[in-house]
């Protein structure tokens, strides 16, 4: 039997040395390899602010991001990159957008340096209706879309709103077909609005503002027609519709005017060339002629028209034998020579007197006058050469 050694001399040793208490401590962690970079903030932002807020502001996310992830290695390059080409595409988007969005205000609203010391209330072409008058810088009834000044009509002003009407549906608002619609409807709102043509001041002209294709598209469909001034120096409303005349005024005016407006829309092309559309042409002049006949028949008894009355009824009757013969012709030279004698059976002087007699403005307009004159010129070459002439027709 062995004998264990004795303990070393000193104090505080034991032999042999106490187990070791168990307790908690740091363990050194496993080698797991090297550990993928981190994901760059700025690449993720620059995506989600170009799809979702504010484009340009991802493109500066998106190269930022590039410029750090080519310093420090961070992961993302591919969806920074996604995220600078969206956010520069919205961006573009946007930028396209806005535009749009201030011509269509622009049209409206004219740049800043447009706005001049004018009289009256500015207004947007929206806001006025029919028997508002109104003043434009410089006088200039002429720009696509003028700036407006509400005014009172008894102050001078440039213009005067006939109608405001909503614009009818077209495939081109710019095209010849959509003007020459917007015209016509806006000459037929003048004559109910100033129903005494022969009463409207010589300088006055007709003005209408339609939609363009750019306002169109943007949903504008304002077709404002109005009576311009801006000549001479005008106080005072042209207005004159049926609720200020009376009724058999109202009701020969309606149908005198229904003639002059057939009148002066006859085809553009010469009767050789286009023969049906003048054909056409002179059934209307025929049907309206017809119209002012009965409204003539119907005040055949009133006091003060014994007299112009059946003159002009004769006059009438006439010409609408030329006009019917006139549709049936069968050459253009044929159709010309109808067409001016049917001119040349309604006299000025007869429907003045009978003006006069209706209480209304018997001053003959310059237009009338000079129609009147091309008329008779073309009768007297006709006579001198044997051939047809074709009158010349004014505007209403």
């Amino acid at each position: 039997m062995s004998i264990p050694p004795s303990p070393p001399p000193g104090p505080g040793h034991s032999w042999p040395p106490p187990s070791p208490q168990p307790g908690w401590g740091w363990a050194p962690p496993l080698d797991q390899g090297p550990q993928p970079p981190a994901l760059n903030g700025f690449a993720l932002a620059s995506l989600l602010s170009g799809l979702l807020c504010f484009p340009p502001l991802g493109v500066a996310f998106g190269i930022a991001a590039l410029v750090q992830i080519a310093k420090k290695g961070d992961r993302g390059r591919v969806l920074a990159i996604t995220g600078l080409v969206v956010s520069v595409v919205m961006t573009g988007v946007m930028v396209f957008a806005v535009g749009r969005f201030v011509e269509g205000v622009g049209s409206r609203f004219p740049a800043p340096a447009e706005y001049t010391e004018v009289e009256g209330e500015l207004r947007d072409l929206d806001d006025l209706k029919a028997g508002d008058c109104f003043n434009v810088p410089g006088g200039d009834l002429f720009d696509e879309r003028p700036l407006m000044y509400a005014v009172d009509c008894a102050q001078v002003h440039h213009g005067e709103v006939t109608a405001a009407k909503t614009a009818g549906t077209v495939d081109d608002p710019d095209s010849e077909m959509a003007d020459r619609a917007s015209e016509d409807t806006c000459w037929k709102a003048q004559d109910e609005y100033a129903m005494d043509t022969w009463a409207l001041p010589e300088f006055a002209e007709m003005f209408y503002y339609a939609p363009s294709r750019e306002s169109w598209l943007q949903g504008d469909r304002l077709l404002l027609c109005v009576i311009g001034t801006t000549e001479e120096e005008w106080r005072g409303s042209l207005r004159r519709d049926a609720a200020m005349l009376k009724p058999e005024q109202a009701a020969f005016l309606r149908a005198a005017n229904g003639v002059e407006f057939v009148m002066s829309r006859p085809p553009e092309e010469d009767a050789a060339d286009a023969l049906q559309k003048h054909q056409t042409w002179a059934r209307e002049m025929y049907a309206a002629l017809g119209e002012e006949a009965k409204v003539l028949q119907q005040d055949a008894t009133r006091p003060g028209l014994e007299t112009a009355l059946p003159a002009q009824l004769k006059e009438i009757e006439v010409a609408r034998a030329a006009w019917q013969r006139a549709s049936q012709a069968r050459t253009g030279g044929e159709f010309d020579r109808w067409w001016d004698r049917a001119v040349a059976a309604m006299s000025l002087e007869t429907e003045k007197a009978l003006r006069g007699a209706y209480g209304l403005s018997t001053e003959i307009p310059q237009w009338l006058e000079d129609n009147q004159r091309s008329s008779e010129e073309a009768e007297s070459e006709e006579s001198e050469d044997g051939a047809g002439g074709k009158p010349s027709s004014g505007a209403v």
